[in-house]
């Protein structure tokens, strides 16, 4: 109670992009000053590919393919006949998850598999027939395939179903000793780690230009399961506060939206279970490290 009593005079929201506010967050601290609403935000729009699935790691077999039937069709580039699509545009399965993933080793699809074959996976399917010297259709059809399954290797539980959608980075020196909250600006990452072990790992989102996340060594000052910004009057569960009115916490509309927004400094949380997982984990007085 006395913690919360001096700290109605600050907190964070979610601001849409270039259209102020729009709820979805805020934070407070005993030791903060109102930040100022900035008139611009954050961008770098998430596509339906960015959401990772809920479900469990098991790794899936390779898919074995039909045999490609006989075509009329001849590939220009090649002057030979070209097989019919077996994975395209449309297609959502765990065959496609694997081909994400391997495309992932060999670093033309950035994001984390989703089993939904988009445009960004056609985009990484060109890419790789490029490299390879095949017809750029943005399909996998039979030759395509053997050539991935030559270059990559089966992909593990992790990699088809990783923790985050954001790959974690290299953790800061500060990060590599005690109990921490280990946040990159560079991965869009939180990972807390004990001993420079990594526990749990989870995406998070950062406030705007006008209204930055602090960057530095820091430790949780306190902590509320449930809090409601005074300033914006948006909740803001499992709010572990670190820098003034800044605070790690869940954001239904980093959730909903992604990165089409931005906080006004506070770390957005977006998987309300691991948050709540690691809430009853840290401590108060546990270290928070904010990084590039």
């Amino acid at each position: 109670m006395a913690a919360a009593s001096v700290a109605l005079v600050a907190g964070c929201t979610a601001q849409a992009a270039g259209t102020g506010s729009t709820g979805g967050g805020g934070s407070a601290s005993p030791s903060s000053s109102s930040p100022v609403e900035p008139s611009a935000s954050a961008s770098d729009s998430a596509e339906p590919e960015d959401s990772p699935t809920a479900d469990g790691k098991a790794p899936s077999s390779s898919p074995t393919f039909p045999t490609p039937e006989p075509s009329d069709s001849t590939s220009a580039s090649t002057g030979t006949p070209a097989s019919p699509a077996v994975l395209k545009d449309g297609d959502e399965n765990e065959r496609v998850r694997e081909l994400q993933a391997r495309l992932r080793q060999l670093g033309v699809f950035d994001r984390a598999p989703t089993g939904f074959y988009g445009t960004m996976t056609a985009g990484a399917v060109k890419a790789f027939q490029k490299k390879q010297g095949l017809p750029g259709t943005g399909s996998v059809d039979e030759t395509t395939w053997q050539r991935l399954l030559g270059a990559s290797r089966k992909p593990t539980a992790d990699e088809l179903k990783p923790s985050t959608t954001n790959a974690l980075d290299a953790p800061a020196p500060a990060c590599l000793t005690g109990r921490v909250l280990c946040i990159s600006k560079e991965s869009r990452t939180l990972a807390w780690m004990i001993d420079g072990k990594v526990v749990s790992s989870m995406d998070v989102r950062f406030g705007s230009e006008n209204t930055p996340t602090r960057e530095g060594t820091f430790s949780v000052g306190w902590k509320a399961r449930e809090w409601t910004s005074t300033i914006y009057h948006t909740p803001m569960p499992y709010a572990m506060f670190f820098s003034g009115g800044q605070a790690v916490h869940y954001s239904s509309d980093f959730a909903a939206r992604g990165y089409a927004g931005a906080s006004h400094g506070c770390v957005n949380v977006r998987d309300r279970a691991k948050l709540a997982a690691l809430f009853d984990q840290v401590k108060v007085g546990d270290k928070v490290v904010v990084h590039w």
